[in-house]
């Protein structure tokens, strides 16, 4: 049997590649070995050309990566996935159904936490467009990289915290209060390719393809994401 393909992400679609990964497996006999890292770093290890076959990220930062000659054939858009807001488990539940509702609890939380990644850097414009980024920065815990943001939320180190919804609905300890509103939600597309340092480029970019492909799509919803 052929040695794994190995495949650098962030966190966000962690839990989504490793079940596509055992799917495909399972389909082919061809297992994918999947590492998740905080996103800025997986992008950092690819640009130095550590020797991964394939690559997921947001998209753009693949489009970066391209651009740098580290990539090898086309993007591959997997997934979309939007933020969702969550409080510790049995905490009170402030609404968050509309944006004025959703500016409130922010206003009123004594802590808020949101991603590093491409996620979190629109909810930060977000809160400088409401007027209110200065009134909040001293409330604002920076989760370390690769730590969800629910985790920290689960252990009452933060009253508010925003994230993909795919890395919330795994974890214990934490009520999610929905999707950001329509009007305000963040909607990052997650996508793949194969790296310029892989040797194997039709077995990864078999990988992308069955990973974009129709059968994965029931499995994409399972994880709180979307086809993209």
């Amino acid at each position: 049997m052929a040695a794994p393909l190995t495949l650098i992400s962030s966190m966000a679609t962690r839990q989504i590649l490793n079940d596509l990964a055992a799917e495909h497996e399972r389909r082919t006999g061809q297992a994918v070995k999947v590492e998740s890292v905080g996103g800025v770093d997986a992008a950092k290890r690819v640009q130095a050309g550590e020797a991964f076959d394939l690559v997921v990220l947001a998209a753009n930062a693949i489009d970066q990566l391209a651009a740098a000659g580290k990539t090898a054939g086309p993007r591959t858009d997997l997934v979309t996935s939007g933020v969702a807001v969550a409080v510790q488990a049995g905490a009170p539940r402030p609404a968050i159904d509309s944006e004025e509702a959703l500016k409130q609890a922010v206003l009123k939380a004594e802590s808020l936490a949101y991603s590093t990644g491409p996620s979190g850097v629109q909810l930060a414009k977000l809160f400088e467009r409401w007027g209110i980024a200065a009134e909040i920065q001293p409330r604002i815990v920076t989760a370390p990289p690769g730590v969800p943001v629910g985790s920290l939320v689960a252990k009452g180190e933060v009253a508010l915290g925003f994230q993909q919804l795919s890395e919330m609905l795994n974890l214990d300890g934490i009520d999610i209060l929905g999707p950001l509103p329509d009007a305000v939600q963040i909607v990052t597309t997650f996508s793949g390719a194969v790296t310029a340092a892989s040797t194997r480029g039709a077995e990864a970019q078999a990988v992308l393809d069955f990973m974009a492909g129709p059968e994965a799509a029931e499995a994409k919803r399972r994880q709180g994401m979307e086809p993209a």
